[in-house]
Order: C-alpha cells, then sequence, then structure tokens
C-alpha cells in the first residue's frame, strides 16, 4: 500500500497512511506543537475515518521537528477560562478527543520526542502504547495553572503509572526525564533519537501485518472494564469462522509469512 496524505481540514494537524500504518501528526512547531480548540476538536473525526479505513491497521501520533506537544495553547486558554461555561466547553473538547484515542478500535502507538505536556502527555496516555527517545520530557501540569485535571485523565495515569506515581506528577506539575518515565511505566520503549522513528514505525508495520482479528480481539478484551462472557464468546466465534487462523496455521507449516484477510469490526455481543 502506497503513501495517501488524508486532508485533516485542520491547521496543525497533517495525517497519511502507509503500508497499513496511519499518522496523525501534531504539526505546530513553531508554538511547540500546543493544541488549539479547533485541533482538539477534530481529532476524533480524523480518528473516526482511520477507524472506517480498511486500509489502516494501526495508528501513530506523533510531532514535528523534534517536539511532541507542550500542551493546551495557553493564549487560548486566557479566553477560555474567561467564564465558567467557556471553560466547561472548551474541557469539554480535549476530553471528547483523549475519548476519541483511547476508544479507537485499533492499536494506537504514541511516538514521542522533546515536550510532551499537559494535553500532550493526556494525549499519550490514551494511546495504547508510548513510545520515545531520550530527548522526552513528560509531565502533567495543571498544578502550575490553578486546573483541575480532568478526572477520566487522572483515573487513567494513576491505572497506567500507579497511584504513587501519578500523584508525583499531578502534585508537582514537574516533567520528568525519558528513563524516569519508562521507570514507572509512562513510556514502554526507550530507544536513542536516531533510531527511533525507525524502530517505532517497524513494531505499527509488524503489528499491521499480524492477524487483525487477534489483534482487534486483544485490545477489546484488555480494555474492556470487565471480563463479559459474551464478548469473549463473540471474539471466539469470529475466530472459529475466520479465514485467518486457517492461514495461520498454513503458513507455519510451509514456512511462509502469513496473508491475513480478516478486516472486520468487533463482532456481535463484543460492543
Amino acid at each position: 500500500m502506497g503513501a495517501r496524505q488524508i486532508d485533516t481540514g485542520t491547521e496543525g494537524l497533517r495525517a497519511h497512511t502507509e503500508d497499513g500504518v496511519a499518522t496523525l501528526r501534531i504539526d505546530r512547531p513553531q508554538a511547540r506543537g500546543a493544541l488549539t480548540a479547533a485541533m482538539w476538536a477534530a481529532i476524533p473525526g480524523i480518528l473516526a475515518t482511520f477507524a472506517h479505513d480498511p486500509d489502516t491497521s494501526v495508528l501513530v501520533l506523533t510531532g514535528t521537528d523534534g517536539v511532541f506537544s507542550a500542551g493546551a495553547d495557553i493564549h487560548e486558554l486566557l479566553d477560555h477560562y474567561a467564564t465558567a461555561e467557556a471553560a466547561d466547553a472548551y474541557h469539554a473538547l480535549s476530553a471528547a478527543a483523549e475519548q476519541a484515542l483511547a476508544a479507537f478500535p485499533k492499536p494506537t502507538i504514541a511516538l514521542i520526542s522533546g515536550a510532551c505536556v499537559g494535553g500532550g502527555c493526556q494525549l499519550a496516555t490514551a494511546c495504547d502504547l508510548r513510545f520515545a527517545d531520550e530527548t522526552a520530557r513528560l509531565g502533567i501540569t495543571p498544578a502550575k495553572l490553578g486546573i483541575v485535571y480532568d478526572a477520566v485523565s487522572t483515573r487513567r495515569t494513576a491505572a497506567l503509572v500507579g497511584a504513587s506515581a501519578a500523584k508525583y506528577l499531578l502534585f508537582s506539575g514537574e516533567l520528568i526525564d525519558a528513563a524516569h518515565a519508562l521507570r514507572i511505566g509512562l513510556l514502554d520503549q526507550l530507544w536513542d533519537r536516531d533510531e527511533a522513528p525507525q524502530r517505532a514505525y517497524d513494531f505499527a508495520r509488524t503489528v499491521a501485518s499480524r492477524s487483525q482479528l487477534t489483534v482487534r480481539a486483544a485490545k477489546d478484551l484488555i480494555d474492556a472494564p470487565s471480563l463479559d462472557l459474551a464478548r469473549v464468546r463473540a471474539w471466539e466465534q469470529a475466530s472459529r469462522t475466520s479465514s485467518d487462523v486457517r492461514e495461520g496455521l498454513a503458513a507455519f507449516i510451509e514456512r511462509r509469512a502469513p496473508h491475513f484477510t480478516w478486516n472486520g469490526g468487533a463482532p456481535s455481543g463484543a460492543v
């Protein structure tokens, strides 16, 4: 599959797909990747496009010119916090973007370089995996601004790194380096700056080459709030009726790469 550009319709966001991997790029290097209200508002629709794209199996969220995202655009926040109603409307936008990313049905990877702060970190933690280079600096900074961090984001961070590490991040608002983030589980992989993009996209292409039935089932069952037997049986039945398992077994016996063809959505009973 060749590279294909996707029109996001929004300044500061670029997107393309290639080899089964979609990339959503935060592209405001002049503002250190700061997220505007328009960008927050556009993210759910862009993700919906990729969710329904049969050529997309994995999504990579990344930044530009060595910066992931410094968070919300502070200049805009002055206006958004002019009234309680305006603040509520703004936070509804960021919460919807985060939830759309967390609920995205295909695997998601945050590829982080440089600043990953505030709203940027909020998006990164909503991804399935976080890969970074040694320049990454991560932090959740509402305590520096007097903002109460979104409750869902707070709980997601605590589930990811543990209560004590989440309190450290939220109480202090300080940035931590990549090694610290890896140690507490905020990052999953850490590579040299020169090799990180290649390693991350190699992994993404590997995932795209696997049985998407297996991958999507694993994501759905891991992310489910509780073990639902109907959900489990729906995925098991999909596996038994799909050609993927037969192809996988045949490829193993014949010592060749498998060619998986399943590209459906969650089976009935799994949602």
